[in-house]
């Protein structure tokens, strides 16, 4: 098992993962820290851990080696420099960092400390989208040619609320939720994003940031794909949907874009695709359609058992790393830029 030490007892930690705590495997948590001294005792007690109300304190723990930073987005630069010079391994909550210079040194950082850093865009690790990546790349769909992903949710203006500060949140639904997207349908089509353009506006809520975006990504094996990330949908609208089009059939996903680890997945696929049929029927033959069955994972106990087996076997992760999460804001600034110049942006 290796020892843990949780940094920030609010938001993502006490929803997320506190209570994924007893179904880590290879884990276990020892200390936690919050500068709110009820929040981290409160959390303390119930885990069982010590409480720290610095970092300091806790990184200075040693017998805590690996640290999970759960703290609004304008605090992780300097938390990742301080855990990496006292040596401890990270998980970071998403996005990595206000911006692209930030996550660069953040990333280079850890790398000249030896220390391994991974990042919470958590949705690669439900099983269903381990499934769909798995399908993919296996050549069942033949050439992917297009996906869709959708995130969406309710998030009214709200007094003193920091996502809704772009100086302390880097954006909106953009940032906080297509960036998940961008993640997951690189990781599942296999192939980085290369070009971007977007809409982004206020249609609904008065907040500095955006409460609505739209981005329209092309991908380097030629896939395109629309992402779309809403402030203003009720939560049970927005149904967390996903579509992967390929030469050979599709992959309907609902619910496995989000924090929950249940869904529905169908693949839709193909056996023949020579044939032209003139009546482009939707009830075509050659169609077999398999629901995929699957056993449920929760995605924040694997995150974090994830990053603990790579230090125990002194291998350097290769999952839901710093780099992806710099390459993932690079997306997004280019997606920021799209949606300012009317133009579409290339990543370099």
């Amino acid at each position: 098992m290796i020892n843990w030490g949780i940094i920030g007892c609010g938001g993502i930690a006490r929803r997320r993962m506190i209570p994924a705590l007893s179904l880590c495997k290879e884990s276990r948590v020892v200390a936690v820290m919050d500068v709110n001294k009820t929040a981290a005792d409160e959390v303390a007690a119930e885990i069982g851990a010590k409480a720290y109300y610095t970092e300091a304190d806790l990184l200075a723990d040693p017998s805590v080696t690996c640290v999970y930073i759960a703290t609004p987005v304008f605090l992780h630069k300097d938390q990742v420099f301080r855990a990496a010079a006292a040596g401890k391994h990270i998980l970071l909550e998403k996005p990595i960092a206000l911006s692209i210079s930030d996550a660069e040194e953040m990333v280079a950082a850890c790398k000249n400390a030896g220390i391994y850093l991974t990042e919470g865009y958590m949705m690669k690790h439900h099983a269903l989208n381990c499934m769909a990546k798995d399908l993919v790349h296996s050549g069942g769909l033949g050439q992917v040619v297009y996906a869709r992903a959708q995130l969406t949710c309710w998030y009214p203006d709200m007094p003193g609320v920091w996502r809704q500060d772009p100086k302390l949140s880097g954006g909106g639904a953009l940032m906080d939720m297509a960036t998940h997207s961008y993640d997951l349908l690189q990781y599942i089509i296999g192939s980085k994003v290369v070009e971007v353009f977007a809409y982004t506006a206020n249609l609904t809520f008065k907040y500095p940031v955006e409460d609505s975006s739209t981005t329209l990504l092309r991908f380097e094996n030629g896939a395109q794909a629309t992402v779309e990330a809403f402030f203003n949908i009720p939560d049970a609208a927005g149904q967390g949907r996903m579509e992967i089009y390929g030469s050979r059939g599709s992959i309907q996903a609902e619910g496995t874009i989000g924090q929950m680890p249940g869904g529905k997945m169908v693949a839709y696929l193909s056996d023949d695709t020579k044939a032209y049929d003139p009546n482009q029927s939707h009830e075509a033959v050659d169609i077999t359609v398999r629901e995929m069955d699957f056993t449920p994972v929760n995605m924040y106990a694997s995150e974090m058992d994830y990053l603990s087996t790579c230090v125990a076997n002194e291998v350097r992760p290769d999952f839901c790393t710093g780099e992806d999460g710099l390459y993932v804001m690079k997306i997004a600034q280019a997606a920021y830029e799209s949606s300012k110049t009317g133009r579409k942006v290339t990543l370099e």
